[in-house]
C-alpha cells in the first residue's frame, strides 16, 4: 500500500475506534431505582442518649431516666423513609384517639401540646419509653413530628414502674382503651405467653371497632445476644386480627439482635429513631419492635381519619396492601393514605390519587435521544464501510480484481 493510502487508512481506523468507544455511552441507560437509605443517625455522628424500654429490675431503687441535654440536629432517616412531610399534606390523624399501652406518658411532655390523657399511674412515666413512643405517634415539630400530629393520645400503663409488663396490666389497659372508645390501640409491650384474659380483651376491642397494633417481639435485651433464643410467637401480636409489627434497619432488613418470631404483618423503622422524653426538651435514640409498632399505630390513625367509614379490618388491609413489597412488607404511610384501592382491597392494579406523584412528560426528550442514537448508529456503519473499502479495494486492485486464493498469497 502506498504511504498516503496507509495514512488515510490509519486515520479512518482511528475514527472508527472512536465511534465504537462513544457508541455505548450514547445509548440511554436504564438504571435501577435508588434504594439506599441513610444509616441510623447514631452511626452518622448524632450523639444522643439511648431511651431504655425498661429499667434495671435488680437495682435497689428505680432511678428514672434522666433528662437528655442533647438535641437532634437533623431529621432522622425514619421520618424520611415514611415520607411524613408529604403525608401531612393529606392527613394528620385529627380527631382520632390512639391508646398507647406502655410505661405511661408524661402529659406535659414537649411536643405533645396537651393532647395526652393520662390518669393515675399512667401519668408518671419513670422509664420514659411510653413518652418517647407518644412523640413518634402524635408529636409536633418542624423536623421531629410524629406520624399523626393531629391525633390524641390516651396513655395507659401496661407495665410496672420499671417497665416490666404483665398480662394482667396489659389486659386491663386494653379494656380501658375499649371503654374509652379509642379508634387505635397500640400495645407496644410484648408478652412471651398467651393469656386468656388478654385474648378476650383484644377480641372485645376489635368487636368495638378498634384497630389493634402490637409489637411483634420484645425489644432486644440490652445485655447478651439473642442467638440462643428460639423463635416464638409473642402476644398480643399473635392474636387474630392484630397487626403485628417488627422493626427494620434503613436497608429494610431486621437488626441482627432481633428476637426471632413468625407471623409478622409489617416492618417499620426501628433503629436510630429520634424522639423526646418525659423530662426536659432534649432528645433520645430508640430502637426495637415497640418503636416500629408506634409508627404503624400513627399511620393507622391517619388512615382512620382519612377513611372514617372503613372497618378496622379495612384499615389493616390498607396498611398491608400498600406496603412496600419485601420479604416482610415495609410500612408506607404516605401510600396507605393516598392509594385508591380496588374493590378487593388489594394493591395490585390500584390507582394512585391524582395528586400523589406528578410525572414529568419525557416523550419529546426520549424521541430526541432515539433520533440521536439512530444517527450515531448510521454514522458508525458508514465509517465501518469506508474502513472496509480502504483496506480491501487496494488489495483487490493489486490482484487485478481476481479473487484471493484460499491459504495465502495473491501472487501467481
Amino acid at each position: 500500500m502506498k504511504p498516503p493510502a496507509r495514512g488515510a487508512a490509519r486515520l479512518l481506523s482511528g475514527a472508527g475506534l472512536a465511534a465504537a468507544l462513544l457508541l455505548p455511552a450514547a445509548v440511554p441507560a436504564h438504571t435501577a431505582p435508588h434504594t439506599g437509605m441513610p444509616t441510623a443517625d447514631g452511626k452518622k455522628g448524632q450523639e444522643l442518649p439511648a431511651m431504655p424500654s425498661s429499667l434495671d429490675p435488680e437495682a435497689e431503687e428505680a432511678n428514672c431516666t434522666a433528662a437528655s441535654r442533647e438535641k437532634a440536629q437533623k431529621q432522622d432517616w425514619s421520618r424520611q423513609r415514611l415520607d411524613l412531610d408529604r403525608l401531612h399534606g393529606h392527613g394528620t390523624g385529627a380527631g382520632v384517639t390512639v391508646a398507647l399501652i406502655d410505661t405511661g406518658v408524661a402529659p406535659d411532655a414537649a411536643g405533645l401540646d396537651g393532647r395526652v390523657t393520662a390518669a393515675g399511674a399512667a401519668a408518671d412515666d419513670c422509664v420514659g419509653h411510653g413518652t418517647f413512643l407518644a412523640g413518634l405517634i402524635a408529636g409536633t415539630g418542624s423536623s421531629l413530628a410524629g406520624v399523626a400530629p393531629g391525633a390524641r393520645i390516651l396513655a395507659l400503663r401496661g407495665t410496672d414502674t420499671r417497665g416490666e409488663p404483665s398480662p394482667a396490666l396489659v389486659a386491663e389497659a386494653v379494656r380501658e382503651a375499649t371503654e374509652a372508645g379509642a379508634e387505635v390501640i397500640a400495645v407496644t409491650v410484648a408478652l412471651p405467653r398467651r393469656d386468656t384474659d388478654l385474648t378476650r380483651a383484644v377480641a372485645d376491642a376489635r368487636r368495638a371497632g378498634a384497630v389493634v397494633v402490637a409489637a411483634a417481639t420484645l425489644d432486644p435485651p440490652s445485655r447478651g445476644g439473642t442467638d440462643e433464643i428460639p423463635s416464638r410467637v409473642y402476644w398480643p401480636a399473635g392474636e387474630p386480627g392484630v397487626l403485628s409489627v417488627a422493626d427494620m434497619l434503613p436497608g429494610g432488613v431486621r437488626p441482627d439482635n432481633s428476637l426471632p418470631t413468625t407471623g409478622i404483618d409489617l416492618a417499620a423503622p426501628g433503629a436510630g429513631v429520634v424522639s423526646g422524653g418525659p423530662r426536659g426538651d432534649g432528645h433520645y435514640l430508640g430502637a426495637g419492635a415497640s418503636v416500629a409498632a408506634a409508627y404503624a399505630a400513627g399511620s393507622a390513625a391517619v388512615v382512620r381519619a382519612a377513611y372514617p367509614d372503613d372497618s378496622p379490618d379495612a384499615v389493616t388491609r390498607r396498611l398491608t396492601a400498600t406496603a412496600y413489597p419485601a420479604d416482610i412488607p415495609q410500612l408506607d404511610a404516605y401510600a396507605a393514605v393516598t392509594t385508591v384501592l380496588g374493590g378487593s382491597g388489594g394493591a395490585a392494579g390500584a390507582e394512585r390519587a391524582a395528586d400523589r406523584v406528578t410525572v414529568r412528560d419525557t416523550a419529546a426528550a426520549d424521541r430526541a435521544v432515539d433520533r440521536a442514537t439512530l444517527f450515531l448508529l448510521l454514522g458508525s456503519a458508514a465509517v465501518l464501510t469506508v474502513l472496509w473499502a480502504a483496506f480491501t479495494l487496494p488489495r483487490a486492485r493489486a490482484r487485478g480484481w481476481r479473487p484471493a486464493r484460499a491459504g495465502g498469497s495473491s501472487e501467481d
